[in-house]
């Protein structure tokens, strides 16, 4: 006679036909923790099973295996079994349409989400008016002659510029003295050699030392405090 389903041996009976793989009393009361069943009332029902020849078992030293029985399943043959193949191909086949819609929707929730709120774009637009009206101003100021930058602040990047423009020039005049020593008695082409080091000059990379240099003139010219 079956136990009740909702025995402790009718659940434990149900979930080992369920895997149908070799399990241990450890692997069930894993499995069953849901159905609050104690791993003693577990191990007696699996043994309940077995002697009852509701399932199989084998002992391997001091720990049982338990398995459903195979008789009471249905083994298909050559045929059945291409067809569960077929179906199996056409379910991975769905699975991955559903998976790309799945993408599909999380991607345009993910777009809507990032969207701005009626609120957020009226605090957005009162946010770029209050620049807008800044540069305004500013825009005003200069077409009025008002100098905007004060004269220490110019000095400090002007100084800053020719400090670092004359160690531009240094090491630029460095690197000539050893590069001519290096390639004056070497066989190989200079232009060649620069290649082969990676080493680019100031012209390769589209920059020239005399242009920033230039820069420096209007400022050393320009009267103090204008």
């Amino acid at each position: 006679m079956a136990p009740k389903s909702d025995s402790a041996e009718g659940i434990v009976l149900n979930f080992v036909n369920e895997q149908n793989r070799p399990l241990n009393a450890q692997n069930v009361a894993d499995a069953l923790q849901k159905f609050n069943l104690k791993k003693a009332a577990i191990q007696k029902a699996l043994d309940n099973l077995a002697e009852g020849a509701k399932i199989s078992f084998k002992e391997y030293g001091k720990q049982k295996i338990y398995l459903a029985r195979q008789d009471q399943f249905e083994i298909p043959n050559t045929e059945e079994l291409n067809q569960m193949k077929e179906q199996n191909v056409s379910i991975q086949q769905q699975l991955e349409e559903q998976k790309k819609a799945t993408s599909e929707v999380e991607s345009e929730i993910k777009s809507l989400q990032s969207n701005l709120t009626m609120e957020q774009i009226c605090e957005r637009e009162v946010n770029l008016r209050t620049e807008v009206q800044e540069m305004e101003n500013k825009l005003t100021k200069l077409r009025g002659g008002v100098t905007l930058v004060r004269p220490e602040e110019r000095k400090a990047v002007e100084d800053m510029l020719s400090e670092k423009i004359s160690q531009w020039r240094k090491r630029k005049r460095i690197f000539k003295d050893l590069w001519d020593t290096l390639t004056e008695n070497s066989p190989k082409d200079p232009k060649e050699f620069k290649e082969e080091l990676g080493i680019e000059y100031d012209e390769d990379v589209g920059v020239s030392l005399q242009s920033f240099s230039d820069l420096l003139q209007p400022a050393k010219k320009r009267p103090r405090g204008q």
